[in-house]
């Protein structure tokens, strides 16, 4: 049976925690359980203060057999901006500029040259999603077709090549699009103008939605995930140009991270839909499941750890 944990940030004391809670233990330098292992959902890196050793942790599980993991946006972006730019001399495949760089400066400012180049080997070795019969995991958005895109390109192109990572930072190409919506997640523009502030403080015009599910029962608020309760949402029709990736209900539960939900009790999303992002990295939880083979998801079998940031914020008031 499996343990599926969330996006971890470079928050190592929370991760291993978490692992000794679900009952895993440090022998010979690997987390290891009797008879389970662990699936991260990705995004283990940016943000947070132990970088090293959430890679140290999470890359030795996999190494041995105890664990397995997925591609984040994070890991994308990362191979992304440290790959020139065949086409521009001067540039790289995700560009250096102020947003970019405030978003990969913790990683920047915690690994040394040599570990940040054997963490970028390693994550060009991570699946964009594992599908392991009875249950799924993706970063953001299982979407079959869009898979299919991204297998068929890392056949022909190479699995995280140069030539693949050149299509897949180039808006308008199949891979392009099929890669940000699996690890990024499907998004709406929103009406009239209206902007959200997401938890890095950027202001944005477009929001994150339950791909999941039709918008056909939803207004423009509560279609987004996590929900936005803005007046200006309310009551607004779902606009067309949502492309949902609408999971069927009898499909293998699915689990995946990237929504950053507010640290409320973790529960289902859908009896077969699971996310395990609970903002670990902005005074949250970090979350797992702990899976053994059912068809429902039941949220009891959610498991999560309080994050320090946030316990020594509540310490000092």
């Amino acid at each position: 049976m499996y343990d599926i944990i969330g996006d971890i940030h470079g928050y190592a004391d929370e991760l291993i925690e978490l692992l000794d809670r679900l009952g895993y233990r440090e022998t010979h330098g690997v987390f290891r359980h009797s008879n389970r292992k662990a699936v991260f959902c990705g995004d283990f890196i940016d943000r947070g203060p132990q970088i090293r050793d959430v890679l140290s942790v999470v890359r030795s599980m996999c190494e041995h057999d105890a664990a397995l993991a997925v591609m984040g946006n994070h890991e994308l972006n990362a191979l992304a901006f440290h790959t020139p730019d065949p086409a521009n001399i001067d540039e790289f495949l995700r560009r250096h500029n102020a947003q970019n760089l405030h978003q990969h400066q913790a990683t920047l400012d915690q690994l040394s040259t040599s570990e940040l180049q054997a963490a970028l080997a390693w994550f060009r070795t991570l699946p964009a999603s594992f599908d392991g019969g009875d249950f799924r995991v993706v970063h953001a958005c299982w979407d079959a077709v869009n898979l299919a895109t991204l297998a068929l390109a890392n056949e022909q192109l190479g699995t995280m090549s140069v030539e693949f990572l050149q299509r897949a930072t180039a808006k308008g190409d199949p891979v392009f699009e099929a890669i940000e919506r699996v690890l990024k997640g499907p998004e709406m523009k929103l009406p009239g103008g209206v902007e959200v502030t997401d938890k890095e403080g950027n202001r944005r015009t477009r929001a994150r939605i339950r791909w999941f599910e039709s918008p056909d029962d939803y207004q423009c608020g509560s279609y987004c995930l996590p929900p936005q309760s803005l007046p200006a949402l309310a009551n607004i029709t779902v606009p067309d140009h949502a492309r949902p990736a609408v999971y069927p209900a009898k499909a293998p539960p699915v689990f995946f991270g990237h929504y950053w939900l507010p640290p409320t009790n973790p529960s289902p999303l859908r009896t077969n839909i699971a996310c395990l992002d609970y903002s670990v990295a902005k005074d949250g939880f970090l979350c797992g499941y702990r899976f053994n083979g059912e068809s429902i998801l039941r949220s009891e079998h959610f498991h999560r750890v309080q994050s320090r940031t946030r316990l020594s914020h509540t310490s000092s008031r």
